[in-house]
């Protein structure tokens, strides 16, 4: 069970509450980790600072990135505050989750903190939540490549059989033909460790822009608005998106949150309220520092959605008798589950607006609100008035407000562009 559902919910530097602990300095149920080696948990008791940083700002870095500057320009320059509100929200239930954690032994992953705060129930809901939030992400890349792709090839189109396939969809359909072996392997350690070069990624895909906009022609030339409370919804959605995951240590969060608000001020800078949903699809195509950008984007979702759909064949097949986990019946399920994801993307081709319904209904009820009401349960603190109770009570609010709110805008908005 630990090894299984500890990779449930770690599965990208996206979806993936990597859990550390600040004292021991120490990984506890990192889902990557446990993909390169089933015995990595044994040995996370001499983890460096310096790895358990790695994997920390690994667990933070992604392609949520992409969409800072346009959350920026939606909701204007103050709406910034608004980013490091959702950071410190995310690392205090961090720190809640470890608590949880260190309150029984027994406890290893996060569906287990589910059900030790509320039953079969509290894991049900843990595991939908988490399962859902990697299926749409892993559905996301498949539109932020085909999105990408087109950008750099724009008159790509196939045609099959006398039918015309336009570019986007081509690409899509194509990038899913190259995963799908991916998703396939027994053993993703390979894949593991290409997907841990997140933080890196985001590093090259930052300075690429910077570059970008200081030499390359582009400039910083836009002022932008100081507040846009229309577009409030949409900023907070998309900056819930960027912190999926927990790690615990103050240095992880305060460098990611750095990558992230220097992304979105450069890219707010540079275009202004034309940014786009990914800020690589404003970047010319004909300079070296704006293709290492779009390359360097490109090449991580590739790696990572066999680890992030891998979570969910194995929780499909949990669902079936012994006899269907056999190798055929796995293939008919991943494949199915790739087929699906290709099909939402073709139906909802809309990195932006997807990936802000994900921030505002799945990652702020998976990263803030469940795991204050898991740890108000476990703890007892529900019983005791205090103001640690009053502050995760609001904390809760919040969140609730924020995914009601964040949630309709979103499914608006997605519809609103499907009817035209």
């Amino acid at each position: 069970m630990g090894s299984k559902e500890a990779m449930e919910h770690d599965a990208s530097s996206l979806t993936v509450p990597l859990i550390v602990d600040d004292e021991n300095q120490h990984a506890v149920g990192c889902k990557l980790e446990e993909i390169e080696s089933n015995h990595d948990s044994h040995r996370t008791g001499s983890t460096s600072f310096f790895k358990t940083c790695f994997h920390g700002l690994n667990a933070l870095s992604g392609v949520g990135i992409l969409s800072t500057p346009y959350a920026l320009a939606s909701g204007g320059w103050w709406s910034l505050a608004l980013l490091f509100l959702i950071a410190s929200a995310a690392f205090y239930s961090g720190l809640l989750i470890q608590r949880c954690m260190d309150a029984d032994s027994n406890i290893r992953t996060y569906p287990d903190i589910g059900e030790r705060a509320f039953g079969k129930k509290g894991r049900l809901v843990v595991s939908i939540f988490m399962n859902v939030e990697l299926y749409l992400v892993a559905t996301g890349f498949l539109i932020l490549e085909g999105d990408n792709l087109i950008n750099l090839f724009p008159n790509m189109k196939l045609e099959v059989g006398g039918l015309i396939i336009g570019g986007k969809q081509s690409f899509v359909m194509l990038v899913a033909l190259i995963i799908l072996p991916t998703v396939w392997l027994d053993n993703l350690s390979l894949l593991s460790y290409v997907s841990a070069s997140g933080v890196l990624a985001s590093a090259v895909t930052l300075g690429s822009i910077f570059w970008t906009g200081a030499f390359d022609g582009v400039g910083f030339k836009h002022k932008g608005t100081p507040l846009n409370w229309s577009g409030i919804p949409t900023a907070v959605s998309l900056y819930a998106f960027c912190y999926c995951a927990h790690p615990v240590l103050l240095v992880c969060f305060f460098l990611c949150t750095f990558i992230y608000a220097s992304m979105a001020i450069f890219g707010y800078l540079m275009f202004g309220s034309g940014v786009q949903s990914q800020i690589t699809l404003n970047l010319p195509t004909n300079t070296l520092s704006s293709r290492v950008a779009i390359w360097t984007t490109l090449v991580n979702p590739i790696s990572k959605y066999a680890l992030m759909v891998t979570p969910i064949v194995n929780a499909t097949k949990s669902c079936f008798p012994s006899h269907y986990s056999k190798k055929p019946y796995s293939l008919i399920i991943s494949t199915t589950l790739v087929v699906s994801t290709v099909i939402v993307a073709l139906v909802v081709p809309l990195f932006g607006y997807l990936m802000s319904l994900v921030g505002a209904f799945l990652s702020v009820s998976a990263s803030v609100i469940l795991p204050c009401l898991c740890y108000l349960k476990i703890s007892g603190l529900y019983r005791r008035f205090g103001c640690e109770m009053v502050a995760i009570v609001s904390i809760i609010l919040i969140g609730v407000a924020v995914a009601i709110i964040g949630t309709y805008t979103s499914l608006v908005q997605i519809i609103g562009h499907l009817q035209l």
